[in-house]
């Protein structure tokens, strides 16, 4: 029998949108994408009225439009930043580039509601032209790295308060499963910086240039990455080995404390928010006849029902977010994707934990709700933090409350590694 499926049963966020916000721009995916941009820019990383100029004119469901409207600011934009680079106003460009680069990484993700992906590595070379403009105009020293890995290397970059070469604490920034580079500068980068902590960035395994570039995929054994990338943040003579810190936002919330089980030499952890199974984010709104047959071996019965009810009318939007999910999983087919994706499991290896881990736990999480709380209790060294929908704090990443994120993470980050701003 074959079961129409909507895109709440195949939606693999955790609740529906209107269970988290009282209004919206949209219904769906793209008003967190909205959300999530305007939180940037108390960072400097969008303009509010540049983000709701470009999204008044498009309809729903035109995805067409939605993936324009972001390449054309995107590009607005960094000729903003190129015109102020020529003139020599370096602030202004790197500010402008910032922007420029988020808005190229919004549409770097629309291109999965495209009919191709001819779009894609043109845009993300946009996006990665605005990033390296504000690398070159920043006012932060930076320096970029290779970090060695499995015969070949992740790119790495690290931000430094100033250049006096002072040992300095040295916070690592994870990115969560699709986000850009530019996205974590609002996330408690430049915060750091600012409270003087050295910051690095990278790109692991199926993220950004590792994916689209190179083919890379996802892992689930984050170790294998995480202790390379602490190997070459330790060869900078100016980070502070026994004050070195890990933040993991959205799906790194699973990563990075995956790799605290295994990898000790971090003193202070914070997961934005905590993920125990990833799975549970795509099977909670599958029908139960369709989990039935997945759980019973019978995968090719799940795969034709599954592929069935994926070209119903009206289900594009569950057929691109599908596709979408799964491509940095690196494999194919239905039963395949969920065969890779229940890798992603902390349960048997958190107890193993024992360094401070910050667990952030928002209100109307719609990716991994539940599962903040869950981390906490099973790792002995946690701290689980709150944060409401009352702070105006609701969602997964809580993305319009990054000042409040910020201040309350870094300053427990201060108080582990014993840490006073200058």
């Amino acid at each position: 029998m074959t079961t129409a499926l909507t895109v709440d049963q195949l939606d693999h966020r955790g609740t529906t949108s209107h269970e988290v916000y009282t209004a919206g721009f949209y219904e769906g995916s793209w008003d967190f994408v909205v959300r999530t941009l305007l939180g940037k820019a108390t960072r400097g990383g969008a303009d509010i009225g540049e983000v709701l100029a470009a999204i008044a004119p498009i309809r729903p469901k035109d995805d067409e439009g939605w993936f324009a409207a972001w390449v054309a600011l995107g590009r607005r934009i960094a000729a903003v930043a190129d015109d102020c680079a020529r003139r020599g106003h370096r602030s202004s460009a790197s500010r402008a580039y910032l922007r420029a680069a988020n808005y190229y990484a919004v549409a770097v993700n629309a291109v999965n509601g495209l009919d191709g992906d001819d779009q894609l590595l043109p845009t993300f070379r946009a996006h990665r032209a605005a990033w390296e403009g504000f690398l070159a105009t920043t006012r932060w020293p930076v320096e970029a790295f290779d970090i060695p890995y499995e015969g070949s290397t992740l790119p790495g970059w690290i931000f430094r308060p100033d250049t006096g070469g002072a040992v300095r604490p040295t916070l690592v920034m994870n990115l969560g499963s699709d986000e850009a580079v530019t996205g974590i500068w609002s996330e408690g980068a430049e915060g750091a910086l600012e409270r003087g902590y050295d910051v690095v960035v990278f790109e692991g395994p199926g993220q950004q240039s590792l994916l689209f570039e190179r083919g890379v995929p996802f892992r689930p054994d984050w170790e294998a990455v995480l202790t390379p990338v602490v190997d070459a943040v330790l060869a900078f003579p100016d980070v502070d080995a026994g004050r070195l810190a890990v933040y993991g936002v959205s799906q790194a919330g699973y990563w990075v404390p995956r790799a605290l089980a295994f990898e000790h030499r971090f003193a202070a952890a914070i997961a934005d928010g905590g993920v125990v199974d990833v799975s549970r984010s795509w099977t909670a709104h599958l029908p139960h006849h369709l989990i039935d047959l997945y759980d019973k071996g019978e995968k090719e019965a799940f795969d034709k029902e599954l592929a069935l009810g994926m070209h119903l009318p009206g289900s594009k939007a569950v057929r691109t977010e599908w596709r979408f999910r799964s491509r940095p999983y690196g494999v194919s087919g239905y039963s395949a994707v969920l065969d890779e994706v229940r890798r992603y499991d902390l349960t048997d290896v958190a107890g193993r934990i024992t360094t401070p881990l910050y667990v952030i736990d928002a209100d109307g999480d719609q990716f991994f709700g539940g599962q903040p709380a869950e981390l906490a209790g099973l790792v002995p060294t946690a701290t689980r933090q709150r944060f409401t929908q009352a702070e105006g704090a609701s969602s997964h990443c809580q993305p319009l409350a990054r000042e409040l994120t910020e201040q309350r993470m870094l300053d427990w980050l201060d108080e582990q590694l014993g840490h006073v701003e200058a």
